[in-house]
């Protein structure tokens, strides 16, 4: 099975797991979130990164949680490259060994990807050693038992993410949107690239009208270049995210999401 968070090059779930998630077994992660700091970002537009997803929780009181590890928060990184992610070492990345180390259910991978936004102002947690790398944490994914089987079958399904984090769109920059049918505008904050690559980013732009197949009834993509910031801060201090059919992630926007809908 793959899932939005690891594309689709990586295996996450196995038919061991979904006995375990049935069973029910409480496996507690470390609370790398606990002293964070806020730290902001900047120039991450068409960034490369990845996020590494280590899933834990209670499936018996339907609460699974995962810790989230996102590579261009790496102190100092951004400084020197704007590729947070290389194939060679996205590769070399050993997600058994990680499911080991912190007793987890699952790990699972999210990209590479490249930034579509531009700023953020995000709390960073305990950094974790991954593949030789030094990695901090930076929010909590919020499952449910089902919601973990079945991510990745399809795009177009929501879920939520505890984040108290700033995230930035400035006044000319190129946004990617989605309307569904319900009248809720999407913001694309992650372009998935995988490994190999599926299309660049000018490939993407060129095609974007004509690539959507499995969009459900009601919805649309478009192209915007803001005439205004774009702040997204959620006020519950969770987001909603969405991937699209190729794993692209989105962000909801819009009241409580927001300082306006796109």
């Amino acid at each position: 099975m793959r899932t939005f968070f690891a594309g689709k090059y990586f295996t996450v779930l196995t038919l061991a797991l979904a006995v375990v998630l049935a069973t029910g077994c409480n496996k507690e992660l470390p609370n790398d979130g606990v002293n964070a700091r806020l730290t902001s970002l900047s120039g991450l537009n068409r960034v490369r990164y990845i996020e590494i997803f280590v899933i834990g929780g209670d499936p018996l009181k339907g609460d699974l949680r995962g810790n989230v590890y996102n590579t261009s928060a790496i102190p100092g990184i951004l400084t020197t490259t704007r590729d947070t992610a290389p194939d060679a070492y996205v590769q070399g990345i050993d997600k058994e060994a990680i499911k080991k180390q912190f007793n987890a259910y699952a790990v699972s991978i999210n990209g590479p990807k490249l930034w579509m936004l531009d700023e953020i102002d995000i709390p960073l947690g305990a950094e974790r050693e991954f593949n030789g790398k030094q990695i901090p944490w930076c929010a909590t994914l919020h499952l449910t038992p089902k919601e973990l089987l079945t991510l990745g079958k399809e795009g177009y399904k929501s879920t939520t993410i505890e984040r108290k984090s700033k995230f930035e769109y400035k006044k000319g920059t190129q946004a990617f949107l989605m309307d569904d049918a319900d009248g809720n505008t999407w913001i694309m904050k992650g372009m998935e690239l995988g490994i190999p690559a599926q299309y660049t980013y000018d490939q993407y732009v060129a095609n974007q009208a004509t690539m959507y197949k499995k969009l459900p009834q009601g919805w649309k993509v478009r192209t915007k270049v803001l005439d205004q910031d774009l702040i997204l801060i959620p006020e519950t201090g969770v987001a909603t995210i969405m991937p699209d059919e190729f794993f692209n992630v989105y962000d909801k926007t819009g009241p409580g999401y927001s300082n306006y809908k796109p």
